[in-house]
């Protein structure tokens, strides 16, 4: 036991979420350059030259400098073993970053300095409120010329809800970027410019220096003595019970570009977050120590190795120790079944692994039997943790092949791509597959969606923006959707499970369906 409990102690497991250029994939590159599991950084920018980010597997991101899927990265750094969930910072993939929170124990946040706190983030952040999930908050590109450090503290605060702690505050911005003051050490760290090597040339120098003034210059050092008087008087004192529970938020200033204030961010940042968390099931709680394995899949990814044409489940492990070939019982399944091919993965590359414990990420070959939000367990200690809710789409397109001999690719494909959630697949009542209605969330979806349905099934398709805004389950299943009195601009269908559901053009439709038929039932989620 002793020893689980070591190995699960050591595990940290967070997800970094920023609205989209605010420089995650960049932070996430950084945090990897310390851990030894890359040796240069590639630009994420740079698409003339051969260099990718690491975590941006997929070809349509290298493509267009986005990350459109969640990517899961591991490493050792100090005796500690971290687990990485970056995720895409783009709004019309959201739905992926929401899904990715649910394995995680704690949420960088990335914020650009010139920006404040964007859109997307917000989104993101309510997320993390709703789950009290820890969020540490890293305000990037300070080296650029950036909003005033008071102002980006009360943007969050306002913005946000949360309170904020300044764990280091910057000597200016930009081209006058001289440097951050940790406040808990009480020594500046001096700014230079390294080009994302490696080792940033440290330099650190005390307030009381007499060569202060050498540093960082006459004007800076008296604002540098200002603020950390104001600091120290003023500002929210540091409560790590408060940071846990999701109520404060430390605030780390640096530049992920050009490295600097990256390593101490991570070494402050692996004391104030916790080991794994005990998790939620229908029943109960799972505690991490607990002997027996359980785990749940929050990701399905087809076609991560275009050579094997497969496809693999990412599980977050809940307790215990996992082994490989050991046999586990599969929940929505009802059966037993042995894990092949226990993968760790670094964006494309993986490492077949022997064991992995509570906290850990792992891919495992997915032969078609898996769905999102479904339980991993021991047959003689059965749990069920609770669903991974989905979101109804907001966008429809009519999907139909141009070739017809293609339709087994077609079916495949778009069954494929659905059950990885980017998607959601519906057909009129009584249709076969020959074509289809896809709803997404947001419509860059539409473009990946073609663009691996052309890539990794080799079909190309037609699609059809469709009007429909508004989509409803049937609550009712003695219902026959035939039967309903519906305005005619309301369309019935079916989805993949056989729930029935009806697409709707505006409100006016819905309220009509209800007074026309009475008794109807109609919900918003569908159950997964």
């Amino acid at each position: 036991m002793s020893d689980l409990k070591n190995q699960i102690d050591k595990r940290r497991t967070f997800a970094i979420i920023s609205h989209p250029d605010a420089g995650k994939t960049t932070l996430t590159e950084k945090l990897l350059l310390y851990g030894g599991a890359i040796n240069v950084a590639g630009s994420v920018k740079g698409k003339k030259t051969a260099k990718h980010a690491v975590s941006d597997w997929m070809e349509i991101e290298k493509q267009r400098g986005i990350s459109v899927t969640s990517s899961v990265l591991q490493f050792n750094y100090n005796g500690y073993c971290i687990n990485i969930l970056d995720t895409p910072g783009h709004q019309d993939f959201s739905e992926d970053t929401y899904r990715t929170l649910m394995a995680a124990d704690s949420a960088v946040m990335v914020i650009d300095a010139s920006k404040g706190v964007e859109n997307q983030t917000k989104k993101l952040f309510k997320v993390c409120v709703m789950r009290h999930i820890p969020i540490i908050t890293f305000i990037n590109k300070m080296d650029r010329d950036a909003k005033s450090p008071y102002d980006l503290l009360e943007d969050i605060e306002n913005v946000l809800g949360i309170n904020t702690c300044p764990m280091n505050w910057p000597i200016a911005s930009g081209k006058d970027f001289k440097g951050v003051y940790d406040r808990s050490k009480k020594e500046i760290l001096c700014f230079t410019a390294n080009n994302g090597q490696h080792e940033v040339e440290k330099k650190t120098v005390s307030p009381d220096d007499p060569n202060l003034e050498e540093y960082v210059g006459s004007l800076h050092k008296q604002e540098l003595l200002d603020d950390i008087e104001l600091l120290d008087g003023a500002g929210d004192e540091f409560d790590l019970e408060a940071v846990r529970t999701g109520k404060l938020t430390p605030v780390f200033f640096g530049s992920a570009l050009t490295n600097f204030g990256v390593e101490p961010f991570l070494e402050e940042f692996l004391k104030l977050t916790t080991p794994p968390l005990p998790r939620e099931t229908v029943d109960g709680i799972v505690k991490p120590y607990d002997e027996d394995f359980s785990a749940f899949v929050f990701k399905i990814q087809a076609n991560m190795n275009k050579a094997h044409r497969d496809r693999i489940a990412f599980m977050r492990i809940c307790s215990g120790k996992f082994k490989k070939d050991m046999e586990v019982y599969h929940v929505q399944g009802e059966k037993k079944i042995r894990l092949s091919q226990p993968q760790q993965i670094m964006a494309q590359e993986r490492e077949i692994i022997d064991e992995a414990y509570a906290g850990d990420i792992i891919g495992v070959f997915d032969p078609g039997i898996f769905s999102i939000g479904d339980t991993i367990c021991m047959a003689s200690n059965k749990v069920k943790f609770k669903g991974i809710p989905t979101f109804a789409p907001e966008h429809f397109s009519l999907v139909r092949q141009k070739d017809t001999m293609k339709r087994k690719q077609f079916v495949k494909g778009t069954t494929q791509i659905a059950q990885e959630g980017a998607i959601q697949v519906f057909r009129e009542l009584d249709a076969g597959m020959e074509e289809v209605i896809v709803g997404v969330v947001g419509v860059l979806q539409f473009d990946v969606f073609k663009y691996r349905l052309e890539n990794e099934y080799n079909v190309d398709v037609v699609m059809e923006g469709l009007p429909y805004q508004f989509i409803r389950w049937i609550g009712n299943k003695d219902v026959d959707p035939k039967k309903l009195d519906l305005a005619s601009d309301t369309k019935r269908i079916c989805d993949m499970r056989g729930n029935n559901l009806l697409l709707f053009t505006s409100y006016w439709s819905i309220d009509w369906a209800l007074e026309h038929n009475k008794g109807l039932i109609l919900e918003e989620f569908g159950n997964v």
